[in-house]
């Protein structure tokens, strides 16, 4: 006898109005990772030489803690970088380079690929500037990122620009 599990998450591939698959939560997963990994490689060297890890220590030993305007410049600085490493992949096919490498992308609501500016500055630079908000913008993150359990898979960055992540054609 079969049962059927009222928990059970479905198993069935989803699709858009427009017939795109939306993309796997694991794949989104493994993309982010792969951009997180991109990102450490470039921003910590530059974050050495700039000075930044010089004066976290030198606070550390001070017993106090680094000044908001150094924290504050140096976010900057990592959305800037951010935004340098994925132009060219958001402008040529809505994907950073995690998201080429496994084969999914970004697309507005009704299909049109995402440009390169709607992307890094409505998509990702919000984020990140509630993310620097001391304990409430991790919350607020997680929140955003828990909200990929919907039924159409788009998390609360994909509210704010209007957009959804597909399986590549």
């Amino acid at each position: 006898m079969h049962e059927t599990n009222p928990y059970q998450a479905p198993t069935a591939q989803l699709q858009t109005d427009d017939g795109e698959q939306l993309a796997e939560r694991g794949t989104r997963l493994g993309a982010v990772l792969i951009d997180g990994v991109i990102g450490l490689v470039v921003v910590t060297p530059v974050m050495w030489l700039g000075g930044y890890w010089t004066a976290v220590i030198d606070a550390a030993q001070r017993g106090e803690q680094v000044g908001f305007g150094l924290q504050a410049m140096w976010m900057v600085i990592g959305m800037l970088i951010f935004a340098a490493i994925h132009a060219w992949p958001l402008h040529v096919g809505g994907q950073t380079w995690g998201k080429r490498l496994l084969g999914i992308r970004i697309v507005t609501l009704d299909g049109r690929p995402v440009t390169a500016l709607r992307a890094i500055l409505a998509r990702y630079f919000p984020m990140q500037v509630v993310g620097g908000i001391p304990c409430l913008g991790a919350l607020v993150l997680l929140g955003s990122i828990c909200m990929i359990f919907r039924q159409d898979r788009r998390c609360g960055h994909d509210f704010v620009a209007g957009t959804r992540v597909v399986r590549a054609r």
